[in-house]
């Protein structure tokens, strides 16, 4: 059979060198006309196969009567389909060079089966009229490190559920589009970060455990019902950003894993190409091949459906050979170290890339060791992300949270420390999923005291949080104080907003949101020394911590006091550097003060306290978070 002329030689050259960055639109099934006849084209990266066939719903899965032809020097395999449409089911079947036949979803599909289904569903994703040029022409010129960023994690399956029974009661992605965006901006947050959207086939990998890399899962709808969710997100002033998985994929049997007959998306070598904590395969870094896939895709995502931004995930398992490896189980780099040189180029290579772009997409971390320069420019010897995950931070803030107040005095060094290393990278601080499961307590259960207590410490925490260096992320839930730890399959307790201490806790927290987003102080210079001045960072007996934040103007500067005990203290001065009027903006008493409310104000004074010049006197309350405006 003739070659359709579909993938080029060009095509077979750069995708061999890893720089095709569009092959998404050669490899996998598209909708197109061919020598005036209409129908399906297909292509399939599968070198070590010794013969491909396609099979689906159209020919009864007969494994035999639609051969691919294979492309010389390229390892891939093509059909032209006249007559076939979008919305059909296919697998490709794929002869191993020892004879055996299996079926494998579409590494580059578009659209996947509804589980338990694993096939691949032929799409046509061209077409959908975005309308969010406002949005993406903003998004360009935004320096990112400079703006108001603070994340809703969102787990979409279980944020909320429909009383129906049709797909679990999953909302699709238009519902959940609308409902989430008037959440989202009622609180007040910058940006959503949607877990688990690329298709995965089990519920309880949260999509971490990846099949189908271009396919928006089907629980919640179709590819262009994705496309719609990300543009009314834009419309309402919303970000969005990916949870991304080039980290592992799973064995499932549809999947990548022996893609072809034995290892191809994988390292050959099960000291580098297996995860033993987590049972799955490991890409491999070193082959242009699935550099390409992986580049590739996560370009794709940006593209073609205006993402904002891509979380990594499991970035230090990719980074280091012997995560997660016991002594003799891990190949050592050429120079004998422990670093994954082609991950490291790999990252490299995927973050330039997406900064030459120039369309303001921002790429995130999950990286929680202590590798150098994460955020830093590949042209200085960084990996080029734009912001990490603070691991650290968020380890030291829970485990200090997690105290009772008595033994807070003994570990206060835990929530001064992360300032000792906050400019080395950009950092957000997180609360995330990891967090709230797997018997860890949800955050307000793990905060100490009766249960009026644990939500006045959940006040001041997150008060701390909001105003501490960083850029921030909480996920769903915490924001209004969900006991149960998180659960994929059920929906958040959205009846205990309507309790008293956790519609407080809500309003608390927008307030904060808002607080954040009104106040540059807190955001502009979050890796400048000049953005922070401890006022009293030593006050470890009465477990209270004072600071300033300022932008690069030092007009409205915020100066933060926070009481992380049950004692009042009625006598509490606060030093502060100049004279003048400092007015509360917020209170864990009263909340946010809003236009129209009279804020209490405090006159300096010429006192000397907290080796400053002048200061105040404020009455501290139990568990007192104060923050206080001043120029």
């Amino acid at each position: 059979m003739k070659q359709t002329g579909v993938i080029t030689e060009m095509d077979r050259y750069l995708f061999g060198n890893g720089t095709h960055y569009e092959i998404y639109n050669k490899l996998g099934a598209h909708p197109c006309t061919i020598k005036g006849k209409k129908g399906m084209y297909f292509a399939v990266w599968a070198p070590h196969a010794r013969e491909v066939h396609l099979a689906g719903d159209f020919n009864g899965w007969n494994e035999k009567s639609h051969p691919m032809q294979p492309l010389k020097d390229s390892g891939i395999y093509e059909l032209f389909v006249p007559g076939m449409r979008t919305g059909q089911l296919y697998k490709y079947a794929i002869t191993s060079q020892r004879g055996d036949t299996f079926l494998k979803a579409d590494p580059y599909a578009f659209q996947a089966e509804y589980r338990p289904g694993t096939a691949s569903v032929t799409a046509d994703i061209e077409g959908f009229r975005w309308s969010d040029s406002r949005w993406m022409d903003a998004r360009k010129t935004a320096e990112l490190t400079k703006e108001p960023l603070s994340i809703y994690e969102v787990h979409i399956g279980s944020w909320k559920k429909k009383d129906r029974e049709e797909k679990d009661g999953f909302y699709t992605y238009k519902e959940a589009a609308h409902e989430l965006a008037d959440y989202v901006s009622s609180m007040g947050y910058t940006h959503v970060e949607l877990m688990g959207i690329a298709e995965h086939p089990f519920d309880g990998s949260w999509g971490y455990q990846v099949t189908g890399y271009y396919a928006p899962t089907s629980r919640y709808g179709t590819a262009k019902d994705f496309m719609y969710f990300v543009n009314y997100l834009h419309k309402k002033g919303i970000g969005v950003i990916l949870d991304w998985v080039p980290a592992h994929f799973p064995r499932d049997a549809h999947g990548l894993a022996d893609f072809d007959g034995q290892a191809l998306y994988e390292y050959a070598d099960p000291r580098k190409g297996e995860h033993p904590d987590w049972g799955t395969k490991v890409f491999d870094y070193g082959k242009n091949e699935v550099k390409n896939f992986l580049i590739a895709n996560a370009l794709y995502w940006i593209d073609k459906y205006h993402i904002d931004g891509l979380r990594v995930d499991a970035v230090a398992s990719m980074l280091y050979l012997d995560y997660g490896r016991s002594d003799g189980n891990w190949v050592p780099n050429k120079y004998g170290g422990n670093q994954n040189l082609e991950a490291i180029e790999f990252f490299r290579h995927l973050n330039s890339i997406i900064r030459q772009r120039g369309n303001g997409a921002m790429v995130i971390a999950e990286e929680s060791t202590a590798w150098p320069m994460v955020t830093h420019d590949p042209a200085n010897g960084g990996l080029g992300f734009t912001f990490k995950w603070n691991m650290g931070w968020m380890h030291d803030f829970l485990e200090y949270m997690k105290l009772d107040p008595y033994f807070r005095k003994y570990n206060h060094n835990k929530m001064t420390f992360g300032m000792t290393y906050s400019t080395s990278e950009n950092f957000i601080l997180v609360l995330s999923h990891d967090e709230v499961v797997h018997l860890k307590c949800s955050m307000i259960n793990k905060m100490p005291g009766i249960y009026e207590d644990k939500f006045a410490n959940l006040k001041v925490g997150y008060t701390f949080m909001m105003t501490h260096p960083g850029k921030k992320l909480l996920f769903m839930g915490q924001d209004f104080g969900q006991f149960h730890e998180w659960d994929e399959k059920v929906a958040l307790d959205w009846h205990l907003t309507q309790e008293p201490l956790h519609a407080d806790l809500q309003k608390y927290y927008a307030g904060l949101l808002h607080l954040y987003r009104k106040y540059p102080a807190l955001y502009r210079l979050d890796t400048d020394w000049n953005g922070f001045q401890w006022i009293n960072a030593n006050d470890g007996d009465r477990s209270i911590f004072s600071y300033i934040r300022r932008d690069e103007t030092g007009k409205k500067s915020l100066l933060v006091v926070c009481n992380f005990t049950p004692m009042e203290r009625a006598d509490y001065r606060v030093g502060v550097p100049k004279r003048g009027t400092y007015t509360l903006v917020l209170d864990s008493t009263h909340g946010l003060y809003q236009r129209g409310e009279k804020a209490p104000a405090f006159r300096s004074v010429k006192k000397e306290c907290d080796g400053q010049p002048f200061s105040f006197a404020y009455p501290l309350p139990p568990y007192g978070a104060a923050i206080f405006r001043f120029s």
